[in-house]
This record gives C-alpha cells, structure tokens and sequence, in this order.
C-alpha cells in the first residue's frame, strides 16, 4: 500500500473521539499494569477497562483470507472496538514495519479504516500508540 493511501499520526493528533476514548483506556490499563506483561494481559485489561467504560468490542476476531472462493488461511485481530477501530496489542521493546503492515492488513480486511497500534512496553504509553487512517 502506498503512503497516498494511508498516513499516520500521533495518536494525541487526533480528535476523532472513540479513538480517544479507545487511546483512554489504554492509558489506563497501563496506568494500573505498567510495561512488561504479555500481550494477552493488556488484551484482557482492555476488555475489562472497555466494559467499565461502556465500549462495545469484539476479540480475536476471525478474518478469512480468500483465494479465488477458497478459504486459504485466517487472520485473528487482537480486537474490534465498535466495528469501526482495529486495535492491535503489542508488548514489545521497539516498533517492526512488520506490526505496522499486520494492522493495515486487519484494517483493509474489516473495512474499519482506522487502526491504533498500541505497545504497552513503552515507559509512556503515549510514546507506544499509533493510529493509522486508510
């Protein structure tokens, strides 16, 4: 995909207010869990923190990939917070183009749109969240 197509930005750049509300209860989570667990605990705090919050979700969803009609493989997204946002976890010590090219996949295959990439491992979790725009 070309950087036409897509930009990114910060994600205090953005006014778009569920993707705030989203960034919101990530700070939260690792407010209350700091950086270091794995991936599935943060997923697990977001669902929880999503709930206090009123956030409609879905987690690890399924996305079909599709070879002339026929199942080939399957995708499985961290999670898909109102059906419009991808939220992909990451507990990593430094971003790979690779965590980038798997969100914008999820989001082409969703329709969604609007990607956060979110690494918990980041001392500020401002400094670890990433909000992509197809």
């Amino acid at each position: 995909m070309s950087d036409l197509h897509r930009r990114t930005l910060p994600a205090q750049a953005t006014k778009d207010p569920l993707t705030q509300k989203i960034i919101g209860c990530a700070i939260e989570v690792h407010r209350q869990l700091g950086p270091g667990l794995l991936e599935h605990i943060y997923e697990e705090g977001m669902v929880v923190e999503f709930e206090i919050q009123g956030v409609r979700y879905k987690r690890q969803v399924k996305l079909p990939v599709l070879y002339k009609d026929k199942l080939i493989g399957e995708y499985r997204l961290d999670l898909l917070v109102e059906d419009s946002v991808v939220v992909e976890i990451k507990s990593v010590e430094r971003h790979d183009p690779v965590f980038e090219a798997q969100l914008l996949t999820y989001v082409r295959l969703t329709n969604a749109h609007v990607g956060l990439l979110i690494n918990f491992n980041s001392k500020l979790l401002k400094d670890g969240v990433k909000r992509y725009v197809l």
